[in-house]
């Protein structure tokens, strides 16, 4: 059965309350939720240089053990060719051994160039990785201090929550998609969260400005769907005004001249 409009502001209504109610618990949280997010981000990242940082360790220690076989080899070579020099009989033979002699010796001095600068490497980039360290100790103290003063607020209000949630739930299935996308929308888009609000004081209960006379009249008959003309929120109903009773001033008697 097809809700009539006044209905359909109705369950609007209701349903704003309940994200309202649900915006002041979350309100209470303050920045906490996102400060304990930014913290999990922020030690995440740490955690993911310090594995960058050791895969890059393991990369030039694999490149060390390997210019150690190198040079191992080289040695092996030099061994093999000083023996071949002790048994040579020309100085051609000789001297070419012996220029092969001086290009592994060259290479073992290359090698050993090349292993003290990734070890200064690895060195240094341990050192960063006990910086990184260092922050990741500092700021787990700090998120877990930051996650126990948001336990104790979510605690408090955890019942709260979950009541004001099942209800919402409940409520949506009370609206059509389309309206629920406009209000969802509205919502996004308002600052303090308010889509759908109440005409108080002729004024839009949103962004306050005057509702004319007129429009407050379509308003109050629910006949269609009436948006705020400055910021686009429903207006559900008009809020009317309590008369509060003058005071009768008091009249001054004069005094009789005698």
């Amino acid at each position: 059965m097809e809700k009539t409009v006044a209905e359909k502001l109705e369950a609007l209504l209701k349903l704003q309350e309940i994200d309202s109610q649900l915006d002041e618990i979350y309100k209470m949280r303050g920045d906490l939720p996102h400060e304990v997010q930014d913290l999990e981000d922020e030690i995440e990242g740490y955690k993911t240089r310090i594995g960058r940082f050791e895969g890059m360790i393991k990369e030039w220690e694999a490149e060390i053990k390997e210019l150690k076989q190198t040079k191992k080899e080289c040695e092996q070579r030099i061994e093999k060719y000083k023996e071949q020099q002790m048994n040579i009989r020309n100085n051609r033979e000789y001297e070419a051994i012996s220029r092969e002699i001086e290009s592994e010796e060259l290479e073992i001095v290359l090698c050993d160039k090349k292993i003290k600068e990734l070890s200064e490497k690895i060195k240094a980039k341990k050192e960063e990785i006990a910086e990184v360290q260092k922050l990741i100790d500092e700021r787990s103290i700090d998120l877990e201090n930051k996650k126990k003063e948001l336990d104790q607020i979510m605690s408090e209000s955890e019942e709260e929550e979950k009541k004001l949630k099942k209800n919402r739930e409940k409520q949506v299935k009370q609206i059509e998609e389309r309206l629920y996308a406009a209000y969802e929308r509205l919502r996004k888009n308002a600052g303090n969260g308010l889509a759908v609000v109440m005409v108080a004081r002729d004024a839009c209960g949103g962004c306050f400005n005057q509702v004319p006379p007129q429009r407050q009249l379509e308003i109050k008959e629910k006949k269609k769907i009436i948006v705020c003309e400055h910021c686009g929120r429903i207006l559900a109903d008009v809020e009317e005004m309590e008369e509060v009773e003058k005071p009768k001033r008091k009249t001054r008697r004069t005094a009789k001249k005698s």
